[in-house]
């Protein structure tokens, strides 16, 4: 049955990821554009708690398209969880007159969405992690430009490596999900590659590898890791133990969540925005935005939380071959 929705939320929730702000803004404009008014919850879930809202309009979203992080904030809100918080924040948009709400983030974003909708306040999901590991879509908002930052990081390490013929290893973010891995080591050369996804040997994928490579010449290398593979520090230390060459470790950590959004973050972030709210103008609720085979689409959530996928083990092979 169709909605009659007047008034919509948006809000970001779980780790920041840049491109947010281009959502929010092609949600809320293309919101407008639809006669529809636009309420921003601060803080994700726990805003939407709590009551913390403003109205929004096509000025309030000027000139943050460009900006790394969200300008509604975030954060992990584990009193959504229980069924009390999240009868909460249907009791305070029945209150106010919020008929559906548009979430922004990743798995456990899209978890609230499902139980917002059961519990009657129709919710869409915006895909968004840089670690791209949203089961549903092909993409999510901020991969492209964490990519970018560790690539930069990665390539100003590979220059002092270089000089001081050592090892580099960096390690990236991803605890359950190697694409930020896979994809920056492949992009950067790296000799080895540590992800979840795929079991490794210090010895055989690392060490091996290194002493080959120097006997055909090469005096310097990179191993990306991520961290929910391993220590950075730890594998540095084994590295260095088993074949004396100066090796030091770096963590990326938070600086791949932050700068300003990619081209490709800003487009695809935008035309998400613009197809969430157009479903929820057209009176349609309960459905993730995603990307599939580049093309947006959409799915409900039920099915999309349902979807797995899971990274090409074949590129393990293929940095293989073009990294010695």
């Amino acid at each position: 049955m169709s909605l009659n929705i007047k008034t919509i939320g948006v809000l970001t929730s779980g780790g920041d990821a840049p491109g947010m702000n281009a959502a929010i803004r092609a949600v809320v404009r293309t919101a407008i554009f639809k006669g529809i008014k636009v309420m921003g919850f601060t803080r994700g879930y726990t805003g939407l708690i709590k009551g913390e809202f403003s109205e929004m309009n096509i000025r309030s979203v000027s000139e943050i398209i460009h900006r790394g992080g969200t300008v509604l904030h975030t954060s992990r809100c584990l009193e959504f969880k229980t069924t009390a918080g999240v009868e909460k924040a249907r009791d305070i948009c029945n209150e106010n007159g919020i008929d559906a709400v548009v979430a922004i983030g990743g798995d456990g974003t899209m978890k609230g969405a499902k139980n917002l909708s059961e519990a009657g306040i129709p919710t869409i999901l915006i895909p968004a992690t840089i670690d791209n590991d949203v089961g549903c879509s092909d993409y999510s908002i901020g991969f492209d430009t964490a990519l970018n930052t560790a690539m930069l990081m990665i390539d100003k390490l590979r220059d002092t490596a270089q000089s001081h013929e050592r090892c580099s290893v960096v390690e990236v973010m991803g605890r359950s999900s190697g694409y930020l891995a896979m994809t920056t080591g492949i992009a950067c050369g790296a000799l080895s590659i540590l992800i979840p996804e795929v079991e490794f040997d210090v010895d055989r994928d690392i060490i091996d590898r290194m002493l080959y490579t120097q006997r055909t010449g090469k005096r310097h290398f990179i191993v990306v890791v991520a961290e929910g593979s391993g220590s950075a520090m730890e594998i540095a230390e084994l590295i260095r133990a088993k074949t004396g060459i100066e090796t030091t470790a770096t963590i990326l950590g938070h600086v791949q969540r932050g700068g300003s959004p990619t081209l490709e973050d800003r487009y695809i972030a935008s035309l998400m925005g613009v197809r969430a709210a157009e479903l929820l103008a057209e009176g349609i609720g309960k459905r993730a935005v995603v990307m599939k085979h580049g093309q947006i689409m959409d799915f409900d959530i039920d099915e999309a939380l349902n979807m797995r996928k899971t990274i090409d083990k074949d590129l393990a092979v293929l940095s293989q071959k073009i990294s010695i």
